[in-house]
This record gives structure tokens, sequence and C-alpha cells, in this order.
């Protein structure tokens, strides 16, 4: 499963503290925890091929809602080069 996530972009500057392949519900997802600019998050990265047929509202919902997202997190939404990320979980030095 991690193959699939080979191609999954890091900007140079973040830093990535732990990369985890892993399932969310039935959808494989690459979890990471990371730091840019101060910024501590964590993502929870998805092949936009798994998730064409879902809306990204509800999809994004399903992420708020799993014990992962502390509550009151703000969520980001990016999708870029064949893949979708949610950030959430932001802290700052």
């Amino acid at each position: 499963m991690i193959a699939k996530f080979a191609d999954v972009s890091t900007d140079s500057d973040t830093k990535i503290l732990f990369r985890q392949a892993s399932k969310f519900g039935e959808l494989d997802v690459l979890y990471e925890k990371w730091i840019w600019d101060g910024i501590q998050a964590e993502s929870l990265i998805f092949a936009n091929s798994d998730i064409a047929d879902r809306s990204l509202v509800a999809l994004e919902q399903e992420v708020r809602e799993s014990p992962l997202v502390r509550e009151k997190s703000s969520i980001t939404v990016k999708s870029s080069a064949g893949f979708t990320y949610f950030n959430f979980n932001f802290e700052t030095d």
C-alpha cells in the first residue's frame, strides 16, 4: 500500500516527524505528523483516484469526527498532484 503514496510530495522546508500508511474506514490513507515554519500539524492524505466518487465535504466531516482530530481543530483541505490532504491539529511554537 505504501507504493500508492510514493509520489506524495513534501515541501523542502517541511520536516516529517512521522509517516504511516494505514486505513481510514475502507480507504487507504497516509497519515503524517509534520512541522513547518514553527507550525506542527497532522495530515491524512488520500489518493484522488480512491475518493473520486466521494464528496469532499462529506469526507471532511468523516475526518473531523474521527478520534484523530481534536475538538475545535480547524481543518484545511488541499488537492495537489493526485492526492488530497486533510490537515488538522495545528499548533504553534
